[in-house]
């Protein structure tokens, strides 16, 4: 890697009487930074949004704003994918507040730029360098966490670290409103507002994060814990190169792949209803834009006991499996979507709670895949295969819940619209059953190996 973002050198071992509380200290530390970092990454992504409705009184066509904003998801996926290789040979501490800065200034030309919001172009022009810095985000994460937690232990730290994008994803809509209070009513503020509070955030992370336990003068995570990965190896401590990464431990494993292509489906489903949301209640059922706002909140929000609750199943109910999991979540996610379309307008309390629902159930598969790609590779190329999952995810998922979404609910009403979702469910259902075979083949051969050793 080169200049500020070169990982640290592996420093000296501190002494055996002070590592135990180094450690210690410093992870608390590094968790509180990837959080409320990684949450101030969901302050400056999904703005866009809510601007919307705001946009289409202004002469834009649905389908033209789905274009504009499927610019996100394509640079995000391809980002974090590409950008996730990156992360693989960087240091965190200034790839993660580097990214969240970059992302924050381009909010900030929407916020105050008039010809930011005067073209389709330059709408999809900012928004495609939006998701790109976006892209810097969750690998290094990923990276942090691999290196500072063991195996056993990520399920649950995941999971927690996890409801992050809830948290910032969900502060957007109240910030929103604090911005049309204090602003007289400026629709910009849904963009200028939350970036003001992500660069806060960008320096938090500066100040908060560190590199590998190694460059802080403390032996490997596997070491401290005596928590060894079956095909672990001392050779996985060293950095890889970008070659090896790709071709040895990332194209080739099939299970990342099945993984990936369901993570598509998941991605349509969790933006096609998130990112609609405004425009949906508002037009469909009639809904005032702080109700709106508001549901929108709750629909982020709701995500977090889900996703806890499904990080704690896939470890305790099903063993460290992660696709049965997932495939309960998925079944009750469809029930929600079916209740959220075919429940007439004048219900807004069943919107509401079919909203919650979906929020509540989405976001725990979403975690699961991310996690079970970083538990498919050495951590020397987690941030690569996340990135992978994330590639399918945002260009497969995201962008059709974007654009093709748009222009279906143009041509063919919000009908045809739930008609895209509701397939979504079932074909990431099947995606995810396969995936559940192929884990399970995986852990037989791994037992059987461990048998003749």
């Amino acid at each position: 890697m080169f200049g500020i973002f070169t990982p640290k050198a592996h420093q000296p071992l501190l002494p055996a009487d002070k590592v135990d509380s180094t450690y210690k200290r410093l992870r608390w530390q590094l968790f509180i930074g990837i959080f409320f970092g990684y949450a101030g990454y969901y302050l400056v992504r999904k703005n866009f949004s809510l601007a919307m409705p705001y946009l289409i009184e202004q002469g834009f066509s649905r389908g033209d704003l789905g274009v504009a904003l499927a610019a996100v998801s394509i640079s995000y996926g391809l980002s974090k994918f590409l950008m996730g290789s990156v992360s693989d040979r960087s240091d965190p501490r200034y790839f993660l507040s580097a990214g969240l800065l970059m992302s924050s200034l381009v909010m900030f030309c929407f916020g105050f730029m008039p010809w930011a919001t005067s073209s389709i172009t330059a709408m999809f022009i900012l928004l495609f360098l939006n998701g790109w810095f976006q892209g810097m985000g969750w690998p290094a994460c990923g990276r942090t966490m691999v290196h500072w937690w063991s195996r056993k232990e990520r399920g649950e730290i995941v999971s927690v670290w996890n409801v992050a994008h809830n948290v910032g994803g969900g502060l957007i809509g109240p910030l929103f409103l604090l911005g049309l209070w204090a602003f007289q009513d400026d629709w910009r503020a849904a963009f200028y507002v939350p970036a003001f509070f992500a660069a806060l955030v960008a320096v938090f992370i500066w100040l908060t994060v560190r590199d590998t336990p190694q460059s802080c003068g403390l032996p490997a995570i596997e070491e401290y814990k005596n928590d060894y990965p079956d095909d672990y190896d001392k050779s996985h401590e060293n950095e890889m190169s970008a070659k090896e990464i790709f071709f040895k431990y990332v194209f080739s494993n099939k299970l990342l792949w099945s993984i990936a292509i369901a993570n598509a489906f998941v991605y349509l489903i969790r933006y096609g209803v998130l990112d609609w949301a405004p425009v949906y209640l508002k037009e469909a059922k009639e809904f005032t834009v702080d109700k709106s706002s508001w549901a929108y909140f709750l629909y982020e929000w709701a995500g977090i006991p889900g996703t806890l609750l499904c990080g704690w199943i896939s470890d305790k109910l099903f063993k460290g499996r992660r696709a049965p999991a997932g495939i309960l979540f998925m079944v009750l996610v469809t029930v929600a979507v079916l209740v959220y379309w075919f429940n007439p307008a004048g219900n807004p309390t069943v919107d509401m709670l079919a909203l919650i629902a979906i929020g509540f159930l989405i976001y725990g598969p979403v975690m699961l895949i991310g996690l079970y790609a970083l538990e498919l590779a050495p951590k020397k190329a987690a941030g690569t295969a996340a990135g992978l999952t994330g590639l399918f995810g945002y260009l497969g998922g995201a962008v059709a819940a974007n654009a093709v979404l748009g222009y279906t609910v143009d041509h063919f009403g919000w009908d045809g619209g739930f008609i895209v979702l509701v397939g979504s469910c079932i074909a990431s259902i099947i995606f995810l059953m396969y995936a559940f075979v192929g884990e399970r083949a995986h852990h037989k051969q791994k037992a059987r190996e461990q048998a003749l050793a």
